[in-house]
């Protein structure tokens, strides 16, 4: 038998021990802490204070999914020194976490729309006509087109500069992220992109998002930036990008407004993380219920048949 005091240094071993993991467990977690702080705040650094998008307390009357849904409207402005700017990427993103299924809605820019409190214009406009007079209404404005013609509620807003995108990009991936480039594209987008695959960096990923001159037009560009995000969310969701999540997340923060907290963020990728995300994509308007269309004061637009479409994105979202 073991003596009681052969017990009792057992015992002193076993509290020591208990100890030292304690202490170790402590100094991980201090150390992540500070090494979580050192890469957003390295993130937030990067970041001219002139290029921020400083857009605060912007008006938003989202609304929350029934199902437990998390539905994002996803905004791409190019302010190039314009205080009042038109939405160049209307998206709606909806993540439902029991099936970690992403759905990707893009909402083409040209749609002739009816514009609560104003007349019919292209959907891209509302986000102007909102802001007019430092109004800070454009998101929410927005958000009342899209309910008024499509019957879609979203929750959250988060709009993004496109300079913040290329930001984001070599942040995440400062190889460059593969892309397959269908054909030449030069056209109004700043710079030349040759076909064939290769590793593009922010400024040169943009372009190719932003480019439609060419036989599909602006169908092609949503075709492209879908395409785009499908890339970024591989990259984004990987064990790579997830180690670099707290610089991104500082690299966003200047150049985007959002009514999301860091804490929301953060929880809604922790909880992407855990499988392999599906990502479906849709554009409204779906083929074959649209015409083109030209009107004074509006130019070239798409009128819409808005019963087929709404019957098709609540088709698409399981509604």
């Amino acid at each position: 038998m073991e003596s009681r005091v052969a017990k009792k240094k057992k015992k002193r071993s076993r509290v020591r021990w208990r100890r030292v993991f304690l202490m170790l467990f402590l100094l991980l977690i201090v150390a992540g802490a500070g090494y979580t702080a050192y890469q957003y705040y390295a993130g937030v650094h990067q970041t001219d204070p002139d290029d921020a998008l400083n857009m605060d307390n912007l008006e938003f009357n989202g609304k929350k999914d029934a199902n437990g849904r998390t539905n994002i409207l996803l905004l791409g402005i190019d302010r190039r020194g314009e205080e009042d700017s038109r939405t160049d990427t209307i998206m709606i993103a909806q993540y439902d976490p029991k099936n970690n299924q992403v759905k990707l809605i893009s909402i083409m820019r040209d749609i002739y729309a009816e514009i609560p409190g104003y007349r019919n214009y292209k959907i891209n406009t509302a986000y102007y006509l909102g802001n007019l007079k430092n109004q800070k209404k454009g998101v929410e404005l927005l958000r009342q087109t899209l309910k008024t013609n499509f019957d879609i509620d979203v929750q959250y807003y988060a709009l993004v500069d496109f300079q913040g995108f290329v930001k984001i990009v070599d942040t995440l991936a400062p190889q460059g992220i593969e892309m397959n480039v269908e054909h030449k594209m030069s056209e109004n987008i700043g710079l030349t992109l040759y076909p064939g695959k290769q590793l593009m960096h922010g400024k040169q990923l943009l372009a190719y998002a932003r480019f439609r001159h060419d036989a599909q037009g602006d169908f092609g560009r949503v075709a492209r930036q879908q395409k785009v995000l499908k890339a970024l969310q591989s990259e984004v969701f990987s064990v790579n990008g997830f180690a670099k999540a707290p610089k991104l997340l500082g690299t966003i923060q200047p150049y985007i407004a959002t009514n999301m907290s860091k804490m929301n963020i953060l929880a809604l990728g922790k909880d992407a993380v855990g499988g392999n995300l599906e990502v479906k994509t849709m554009t409204v308007p779906v083929a074959g219920t649209y015409t083109n269309v030209s009107y004074p004061g509006v130019g070239a637009a798409l009128e819409v048949d808005k019963e087929k479409n709404i019957e098709a994105i609540k088709q698409f979202l399981g509604e």
